[in-house]
């Protein structure tokens, strides 16, 4: 038996005999689908919310969107979990990524009427509700195509290549917003092209069987309404019972509140502050440089997220992220300048991407399957929470051109304050 800092050494299988698994190379696919539609989907909105010439975004409009897109789901999201671990939930992928393909073509014609504020909001929030839903599923569905002692490294491999694919998509939404024009009509089909990952990824997830992907069983109450509306409270309590399951989900609060505030800055860096400086660009496709150089970030933190673990355990690579994190922050975050921007991005994505790994390999691992999808959608409902609060609350202090060092400073505290708060929940009997 290990300490809840500690790993036992596995065998690796490596990426080839994981890719040698058919369940494993279909639900990676279907995975893989949806977040590059996701990815493509985001970029188009963000390029027709934010670098729209014929919109306007100051940092309280920045917020209010995250608010409307994130926070209704957020609402929603524990009472879905119940119904992963309730409903088969290779059906509840192909239904869902329909589903999603219809509000993303919404979403485009909302764009494309020039629609704004709540009604735009509303079309994009059914989107991304629909995409979280979606997502819960694949992350409770992974134990099943693979064994829990290779939890780990197939988190490592499945969540950096769908990391990496969600950048691609963005860059497709780049380079389709230079075809199309940045207009409200150009940003609408740009926005439109999403559904086709959408689509193909209903089709991948409906080649499984029926009941391949769990449910195994059922531990809820025979009636569904009791059952989704203890959806919150049965994962909260799965979470809390499980100590590196609380700890490294207040890890990834801490990193995703300091992360979303310097989103904010870098978004009105890049609209108001910044200017082209040699192959370093400005605007849209500065933050493409931005997502480009967080993408390395992801693929490293998938290369030795799994070694990371072996050599430090758990803990050691959880508490070494958050302080490289912090670091970089005070390093590279406070000169507010393109290059180091573009740079911090790497370090800054590297570290959030171990936390992540780590915390999803805690809750494959340490929560029973009956109950994991409850876990996952309570996951991202603090998430949503935590980034959407993150936001207003920096919404409210950083001028307009996000020019803020208060704002990187308290970053950095945030993720000092999450190495404190991961230990001691960690070492709690």
């Amino acid at each position: 038996m290990t300490s809840a800092g500690t790993t036992p050494v596995r065998h690796h299988l490596g990426v080839r005999k994981l890719l040698a698994g058919a369940d494993f190379r279909g639900l990676l696919a279907s995975r893989l689908a949806a977040q590059w539609g996701d990815g493509l989907f985001q970029a188009g909105l963000a390029g027709a919310v934010l670098f729209n010439p014929e919109r306007h975004a100051d940092p309280a409009a920045i917020a209010a969107g995250f608010a409307v897109l994130l926070l209704p789901y957020s609402v929603v999201g524990p009472f879905a979990g119940a119904l992963l671990d309730r409903w088969d939930r290779r059906r509840v992928l192909v239904v869902a990524n329909l589903t999603r393909a219809g509000f993303v073509l919404l979403t485009a014609a909302a764009v494309g009427l020039g629609m704004a504020g709540l009604p735009l909001y509303a079309a994009a929030l059914a989107v991304t509700g629909v995409s979280r839903f979606a997502a819960c599923g694949l992350s409770a569905s992974l134990p099943h195509v693979v064994a829990e002692d290779h939890l780990v490294e197939a988190n490592a491999f499945v969540t950096t290549l769908g990391a990496l694919t969600s950048v691609a998509g963005a860059g497709c939404a780049v380079g389709l917003r230079e075809l199309f024009g940045e207009g409200d009509g150009g940003s609408s089909w740009t926005t439109a092209c999403a559904v086709v990952g959408s689509l193909l990824a209903a089709a991948l997830a409906a080649r499984f069987a029926a009941g391949a992907l769990g449910p195994d069983e059922v531990d809820e109450p025979s009636r569904t309404v009791t059952a989704v509306a203890l959806g919150l409270l049965d994962g909260a309590r799965a979470a809390w019972r499980a100590p590196r399951v609380a700890a490294t989900l207040v890890a990834l609060l801490a990193h995703r509140a300091a992360f979303a505030a310097s989103l904010l800055v870098t978004l009105l860096l890049m609209r108001h502050s910044f200017t082209d400086a040699g192959p370093f660009k400005a605007g849209l496709a500065g933050l493409g440089e931005v997502a480009v150089s967080g993408g390395a970030g992801i693929l490293l933190a998938g290369l030795v997220t799994d070694r990371l673990v072996d050599l430090l355990g758990r803990r050691g690579a959880v508490v070494g992220a958050l302080a490289l994190a912090a670091a970089t922050q005070l390093g590279l975050g406070l000169p507010m300048l393109l290059p180091t921007v573009l740079v911090a991005a790497f370090p800054l994505t590297f570290a959030g991407q171990v936390v992540k790994l780590c915390a999803d390999a805690a809750v494959q691992g340490d929560v029973g399957d009956g109950v994991r999808g409850r876990v996952f959608a309570l996951y991202d409902t603090l998430f949503n929470v935590t980034q959407v609060a993150a936001v207003s609350a920096a919404a409210a202090f950083v001028p307009a051109d996000g020019r803020s060092p208060g704002l990187v400073l308290t970053a950095a505290a945030v993720y000092l304050l999450g190495v404190v708060c991961y230990l001691l929940i960690l070492n709690r009997r």
